[in-house]
């Protein structure tokens, strides 16, 4: 028989205050039993019991006579002690080797996030039986100060924040719309889908550019510096990977998406002997990329905004693309871009 209204009175499991310890010692020097007390008080007898016990003390009295009696100062102050005790306590000591492995990798020149050092630890066979500690604690103890990391060192915790997506009607018409993009595109089990745009460094006519590819599903990058940005400059670096790539462009890239940028209006026409297929995203919608978009706020850290692209020479650009390939990923199970995209490429051969 199923019992419509429960029988079982909730417990709140509520810590003893001051004030009720002060009504335990009145009610107490009335001589009044345990369960009395608690049901004045609204508790055990078996709490009053332990209170009693843990705020009595030995006094002496006239003619040096000992007696015991309770106070409620000290049994505020032995319940606070045993507080202080309370709670899990910190493993900096435990995985002191890990914790300066960890301020090492966030630290350097790579800037590894906490995310990408515990997860790359967890798979590497030299970490098995190592003592480490989860991404969550590391960043606990970040924020508490302990460690040589702290959060101005994060970029991306400082720069994370809410914003409301709009969406604004479609203006511009270069080519396919995203809307008519095939589903498995969206999806990312499928290698060869990539997304392209531009960085700009200082915003003039003559400084260059850099142009990033980022594929889905490997989030693997491609970067080369242009002359500018527009339409004979992005040109000039997709014949490059064409002449890299030869026969095998169209197998890799399937499928290329762009916003609405001038600088790509002419893709359709520089791929016409490609199977690749152009599509293009709303206007004012960078969420449609978010892959390049992602990544290319990666690069904000080797390259900020407002220096010149001039400045950086192709050796350098070549060691950031590199290293932001090399860095290991929560979504690709801490494996990293470039082994992800080696993987595909070879499959591709066989």
């Amino acid at each position: 028989m199923a019992y419509t209204k429960p029988s079982t009175k909730h417990r709140t499991f509520t810590h003893l205050n001051a004030f009720q310890r002060g009504q335990i010692q009145i009610l107490h020097q009335e001589h009044r039993s345990s369960r009395d007390i608690a049901r004045e008080i609204g508790c055990t007898h078996q709490t009053v019991l332990n209170e009693l016990r843990r705020g009595t003390t030995t006094q002496i009295g006239p003619n040096h006579r000992r007696f015991q009696a309770y106070f409620p100062e000290t049994g505020q102050a032995v319940y606070e002690r045993n507080r202080s005790h309370c709670g899990r306590r910190l493993k900096l000591a435990a995985a002191s080797e890990f914790v300066a492995y960890a301020e090492k990798k966030m630290l350097s020149r790579d800037q590894w996030s906490p995310d990408a050092v515990c997860g790359s630890a967890r798979i590497d066979p030299a970490w098995k039986y190592k003592i480490r500690i989860c991404t969550k604690t590391l960043y606990h103890y970040i924020d508490l100060g302990i460690l040589k990391v702290k959060n101005m060192d994060l970029l991306n915790k400082l720069r994370y924040s809410t914003k409301k997506s709009r969406h604004r009607p479609n203006i511009k018409h270069l080519g396919d719309s995203i809307d008519n993009r095939p589903a498995e595109v969206q999806t990312r089990q499928q290698f060869g889908h990539w997304e392209i745009d531009t960085v700009i460094g200082k915003k003039s006519s003559d400084d260059d550019v850099l142009l990033t590819l980022t594929e889905r599903k490997t989030r693997f990058t491609l970067s080369m510096k242009i002359d500018g940005k527009d339409p004979d400059s992005v040109d000039y670096g997709l014949k490059k990977l064409e002449s890299k790539y030869g026969q095998g462009f169209g197998k890799v890239f399937k499928t290329i998406t762009a916003d609405n940028g001038s600088e790509f209006s002419g893709l359709v026409n520089s791929l016409t002997d490609q199977a690749t297929h152009i599509y293009y995203t709303h206007p004012y919608a960078a969420w449609e990329r978010p892959t390049n978009e992602r990544h290319n706020g990666m690069i904000r850290k080797f390259i900020p905004k407002g220096r010149p692209i001039s400045n950086y020479s192709r050796t350098f650009i070549s060691q950031m693309i590199q290293a932001m390939d090399h860095l290991p990923r929560k979504i690709l199970n801490y494996r990293t871009p470039a082994q992800e995209y080696k993987q595909e490429l070879q499959k591709l051969v066989s």
